[in-house]
């Protein structure tokens, strides 16, 4: 938004802004912040930052949890949420170091901006611009609880099918059907004009919207599409676009999840990314004569992609949840192929985007419960493993598999690899693959080690509760 910090001050004079507020992620893929009263704010702060405790934000212990961040600038916007005029911006993380503070290594949005400059210094391209699809679901009322003695969740949505027999309040009908919300018009469609609202307020935050529908799942799903921007910039952008999601539809009395697989029986919520790379302007993911018009070095990239899958997915997909919407049945992939225009691969070659400049494919795995810059970082990185070692993914067998993947035989699908079926299996992955994560200095040694440390206990975790099924299948044995 601003290129120096006369820009800054002129729009908060200008516009009455009292606060300043900074926001740093941490390494789940949280933002954390803090503020300042705008007076406070002087150019010695773009300079040698404002210091923090950082131990608190999960990453590897260094030799010293004191550090600071400094403000991106560019990454400025109006808080629309705050009853305090505020402007919030974007902090990077170094550490106190003399003579120099240096950038930590760790910060993710660090580890992005390395990813960017390798690419680069390969000399395959200079540019990776992405479109994420965000998908989520707007309940009404939702309740959790994990106690030894207790443990559980309720979910609601005025329009979930379920609610077909409420006699406790005022029911008009035009319920969603499971499964049945795939564009699905008024009245059913309670949710347009707040999804409306949110796409403005997103357009007006310079994240332009392609376009918005209610999707699969009926008890409040959504899909917003955004249009196409570089790698690290799409990531800062995620981190806002969610932002201004989760806080618009608790504004409005309602709650905003991006969990990958929040229902039982219902269509899970992805965050499928649209990949291509561009040296000097040029696309250099289109061949006209190339399978589905894809280049040679788009092959090679999806190749690597493929190759490497089972690890990236610790990134693109590190809950325990994201496994829980990676099965058969829902559109979410579970087998390591591409193919054109299928929906159960892995990556998906859109057949409509014919043009040079759009030629493209589509990574449809990953979810939300990423860290983004992580996420986008670890893709690329497999790629350009793919493209610099010529892995061709015919050769590797991962298709093309233009066919419906769920119908093939048993025998058949038992020749395709599959994506891990739980979070361990994407730990142990990356675990034995992740030398091509390392390539330039991009991704820390230490993070990775502590990024599976930290997802293992999350896990165990996970399996050690009770689950409220097993007292169903198990308790009169």
């Amino acid at each position: 938004m601003f290129k120096s910090y006369e820009e800054v001050m002129s729009y908060c004079t200008e516009n009455g802004i009292k606060m300043i507020d900074f926001k740093m992620i941490d390494l789940n893929g949280r933002w954390r912040h803090l503020g300042i009263p705008v007076g406070r704010f002087t150019p010695d702060t773009l300079i040698h930052g404002i210091g923090f405790d950082g131990s608190n934000y999960g990453f590897a212990p260094v030799e010293n949890s004191d550090m600071v961040f400094i403000p991106d600038i560019s990454t400025a916007v109006f808080d629309p949420f705050t009853e305090v005029p505020t402007l919030s911006m974007i902090g990077d993380i170094f550490v106190i170091a003399h003579p120099e503070n240096y950038r930590f290594d760790q910060d993710p949005r660090a580890i992005a901006y390395k990813a960017e400059e390798y690419m680069a210094s390969t000399g395959i391209a200079d540019e990776m611009r992405i479109g994420p699809e965000f998908e989520f679901f707007v309940f009404d009322n939702v309740t959790y609880e994990c106690h030894p003695q207790r443990a559980g969740f309720t979910i609601d949505a005025q329009q979930a099918i379920w609610n077909s027999g409420n006699q406790k309040c005022e029911n008009l009908g035009y319920k969603i059907p499971h499964k049945g919300g795939y564009h699905i018009t008024p009245p059913q469609d309670v949710l347009y004009d707040l999804r409306a609202r949110m796409c403005l307020l997103m357009e007006e935050n310079n994240i332009p919207v392609k376009y918005h529908h209610h999707e699969v799942a009926g008890p409040g799903q959504i899909e917003i599409e955004v249009e196409f921007g570089g790698m690290r910039e799409m990531a800062d952008k995620t981190m806002l676009a969610k932002y201004l999601i989760k806080n618009l539809a608790f504004k409005e009395g309602k709650t905003a999840t991006f969990m990958p697989k929040p229902l039982f029986g219902e269509a899970g919520s992805g965050l499928h990314v649209h990949i291509h790379l561009f040296k000097k302007g040029k696309p250099i993911f289109y061949d006209k004569n190339g399978y589905s018009g894809l280049s040679k070095e788009a092959m090679y990239f999806i190749g690597g992609l493929l190759k490497h899958a089972p690890s990236v997915l610790a990134f693109t997909n590190p809950s325990t949840n994201s496994y829980k919407r990676l099965v058969p049945g829902y559109e979410a992939p579970v087998s390591i192929c591409f193919a054109t225009s299928n929906r159960s691969a892995v990556i998906r070659i859109p057949a409509y985007a014919k043009a040079p400049e759009h030629k493209r494919f589509e990574f449809r795995s990953s979810d939300a419960t990423c860290n983004p810059y992580l996420a986008f970082s670890a893709m690329l990185m497999a790629g350009i493993d793919g493209i610099r070692n010529k892995i061709d993914p015919v050769k590797e067998g991962f298709g093309p598999y233009d066919v419906n993947l769920y119908t093939l035989s048993p025998e058949e699908q038992a020749k395709i690899k599959s994506l891990p079926r739980n979070l361990d299996e994407a730990l142990d992955a990356l675990e034995k693959d992740h030398a091509f994560l390392l390539e330039g200095g991009v991704f820390p040694k230490h993070l990775i080690e502590v990024w599976i440390a930290n997802k293992r206990k999350e896990s165990r975790r996970v399996n050690d509760i009770p689950h409220p099924l097993e007292f169903e299948m198990y308790y009169d044995l």
